[in-house]
């Protein structure tokens, strides 16, 4: 079983930058695509950010809503990726889940191509 932890979340004003960690507990983290998803309340989960394998080409994938203003990196070495967010709007207010895929290398983008989860970690947008 793969463990996953998010943290870095927090209350940051419209137009502030966030950065989002997500830790493994498995060496295969490097072999896997990653990718990042976020649920408001009310509202069902919904895709932010992937980014495959090296072995894939390293190719990342984004939702339209933060293209351009979200990066998603991964350190294999460390076991742990990266959301860098920045110009935060108050419609990015959700919990942010990280998530590895057993199955796809590339930058997936669909939830059920995902196998394990992270727990999630607030982001607030306000001011």
């Amino acid at each position: 079983q793969v463990h996953l932890v998010e943290s870095g979340g927090g209350l940051v004003q419209p137009g502030g930058s966030l950065r989002l960690s997500c830790a493994a507990s498995d060496g295969t983290f490097g072999s896997s695509a990653l990718g990042w998803f976020r649920q408001a309340p009310g509202k069902k989960r919904e895709f932010v950010a992937a980014i495959g394998t090296n072995w894939s080409g390293g190719m990342t994938a984004y939702a339209d809503s933060v293209q351009g203003r979200f990066v998603v990196s991964r350190e294999n070495a460390e076991n742990t990726a990266y959301l860098l967010m920045n110009n935060l709007k108050p419609e990015d207010t959700a919990v942010y889940y990280c998530a590895i895929s057993q199955q796809y290398e590339g930058a997936v983008r669909l939830d059920w191509q995902y196998t394990y989860w992270g727990q999630g970690t607030q982001v607030t947008v306000s001011s």
